[in-house]
């Protein structure tokens, strides 16, 4: 298992790890989005994010490879009164149709090994609408701490940017956050990205 936090969702089952509200660049990325906007997460652990995407009215679909993560997505959208599409699958292997105004990732796709993970924002940008959106945050290895053994194809510098070269960046940034998940006090470096899919003549 690459991801730790598989294990993490079974031993918390009554505790949201990540906490109950929406990231701040969930935020930031559904303030991008049309009134009923198609979104996919890919990696969306206990569903935070979806939820909130969700709530703001967008079609969404929550894909993760941990099943103890998808029951407390499941909860949490039902105390919420929000319907989400939630799929227990890997990532990298899921078969869904599209297309998405928005395919999101926020601290989830480095846990894919690199050629799956090229093979699957290749195929995610296929499913992607004219005009349409993806936004990612993704560990580098500008500064690498091993949390609770996970295993990580960190991105290099540059390389999230350069496979979306083809599309308009909207946002990339480079930067650390502030983790303290196992106990200890760390940060990981992290490139942001949002790029919007050309539209077609």
């Amino acid at each position: 298992m690459r991801s730790p936090w598989h294990q993490k969702y079974r031993e918390t089952p009554g505790e949201y790890i990540w906490g109950t509200e929406p990231s701040s660049f969930a935020r930031e990325a559904a303030e991008l989005l049309p009134q009923g906007a198609r979104v996919l997460e890919l990696g969306c652990g206990e569903g935070r994010d979806c939820v909130f995407f969700g709530s703001r009215g967008f079609d969404v679909v929550g894909v993760d490879s941990a099943a103890a993560g998808i029951r407390k997505a499941e909860r949490l959208a039902r105390e919420h009164g929000v319907s989400v599409r939630w799929v227990t699958a890997d990532m990298a292997e899921v078969n869904l149709e599209g297309p998405f105004d928005l395919v999101y990732s926020c601290g989830a796709v480095h846990y894919a090994p690199r050629p799956e993970r090229d093979r699957l924002l290749h195929a995610t940008k296929t499913l992607t609408r004219p005009g349409g959106l993806h936004a990612h945050i993704v560990f580098t290895d500008r500064e690498i701490y091993v949390e609770l053994g996970e295993i990580i194809d960190y991105f290099l510098p540059g390389e999230l940017t350069r496979l979306y070269s083809d599309w308009r960046i909207l946002v990339r940034e480079e930067g650390a956050i502030s983790c303290a998940q196992d106990g200890t006090p760390h940060r990981h470096s992290v490139e942001t990205l949002i790029a919007r899919r050309p539209a077609e003549a």
